[in-house]
């Protein structure tokens, strides 16, 4: 088990990446207010984004470098485009899984009820951590919160069916009228993470390399992706089920103040699992999104340091110092003037990657397809049809929610 977990890590860290907002928010907002009506959205968004997620650490395996280089040779509009597109999403990525966790922090610990002083705090802490540990950090962190994640979700999930009295529907849902048209916009944009995260992914597997022994070939790649990949498919599955099971029906919303979420988010677990353990949750749930806060922190600023020496023919470790600063700097401007409404914050971020999930999505089908990627390593025929379907997918919902303005 030690020599596993050893050498997982990619994939671990795309799901520390992933479970934060997506599965704790998101989805225990979908069962509370459609109960298991969004289920199909869950399985849908998640089998079609599957093949994009995946060409991430096959392209960066098979060539030793990561996307973004990959995009260089797609054409330089291709990495301008990707350059625009990250600048202009990073800011509101890391501003939402802040104020999540800062609604977390301020619950667990109380020192202050004030999530700007929160704010500021976890976003130094988070800098600290990655200019000191770096990415072997990063990599051992991760396990052990995914591992204390996953076992307390699994009880609290156990219980509430074992002390279930009602019964509920599975039959689908399909949301009407413009709010819970963007509502489900939003659910589909993080879920199970932003599209762009592939590229992400790609940079962690190029970093793991560096930094172990093993030879990393096709199976143990898609291995250790599969692993983090279905690990947050279960879990989405898993918050889903919660807030169906406790919330749904039940006449309570979740508030739109990270605090009070934070507050409601412990007391499904507690309703479920007894008041002794809110303690232990509380600390699980903000380990995960202290984690995603952590990893976005890492590679948004990781990924324009790469586009910026591609862009400029010029290599330089102060391109990630320059990125990371100016990521912390402008997410506590951002969370400064627009904290009060955390579920504003979070709709903007998360329709904002859904919009954009398309141009990755293209981008990375035809790199892995191209003359730029041995031949060995492109998609299987079956790959290529669900690339297809996917693309589809993500367009046709963009032009219809965009339609429903």
């Amino acid at each position: 088990m030690k020599k596993i977990l050893q050498s997982l890590g990619p994939g671990l860290l795309f799901a520390g990446a992933a479970i934060g907002v997506s599965h704790l928010v998101q989805s225990t907002r979908a069962g509370a207010d459609f109960g298991f009506g969004l289920l199909w959205a869950l399985l849908l968004v998640n089998l079609f984004k599957y093949p994009f997620f995946q060409y991430g650490p096959r392209y960066a395996t098979a060539t030793g470098e990561s996307l973004i280089d990959g995009y260089k040779k797609l054409g330089k509009g291709v990495l301008i485009a990707y350059y625009i597109l990250t600048f202009a999403t990073m800011f509101t990525i890391q501003a939402a899984v802040t104020i999540v966790t800062a609604g977390l922090a301020a619950h667990l610990f109380g020192i202050t009820p004030n999530l700007t002083i929160w704010s500021i705090i976890i976003t130094l802490i988070s800098l600290m951590i990655l200019m000191i540990g770096k990415y072997d950090f990063l990599d051992k962190l991760i396990k052990v919160i995914i591992i204390t994640l996953t076992l307390s979700t699994i009880i609290a999930v156990s219980i509430a069916i074992f002390n279930l009295d009602t019964s509920y529907s599975l039959a689908p849902i399909l949301p009407k009228g413009s709010v819970e048209i963007a509502f489900l916009i939003a659910f589909l944009g993080w879920m199970p993470a932003p599209l762009d995260i592939s590229a992400w992914h790609s940079l962690w597997a190029l970093e793991k390399q560096e930094n172990t022994v093993d030879d990393f070939n096709m199976k143990k790649t898609l291995f250790d992706f599969n692993l983090g990949y279905i690990g947050t498919v279960f879990l989405g599955i898993c918050f889903i089920a919660l807030g169906a099971l406790v919330m749904f029906n039940s006449g309570n919303e979740f508030s739109s103040s990270a605090g009070k979420f934070a507050q409601q988010l412990i007391n499904l677990y507690t309703e479920n699992l007894g008041p002794s353990t809110a303690i232990f949750v509380a600390i699980a749930a903000f380990t995960t999104m202290f984690s995603t806060t952590l990893t976005t922190l890492d590679a948004s600023p990781r990924a324009m340091a790469r586009s910026t020496e591609l862009l400029f023919n010029k290599k330089s470790s102060k391109y990630y110092l320059f990125w990371i600063l100016l990521l912390s700097v402008g997410t506590i401007i951002i969370l400064s003037y627009f904290i009060s409404n955390m579920i504003t914050m979070v709709k903007i971020a998360t329709i904002l990657s859904f919009l954009t999930a398309p141009f990755y999505a293209i981008a990375n089908f035809i790199l892995i397809s191209s003359k730029h990627t041995p031949k060995e390593w492109h998609p299987s025929m079956k790959m290529k049809i669900l690339s297809y379907l996917g693309i589809i997918f993500l367009i046709g919902f963009s032009i219809w929610y965009l339609m429903n303005l």
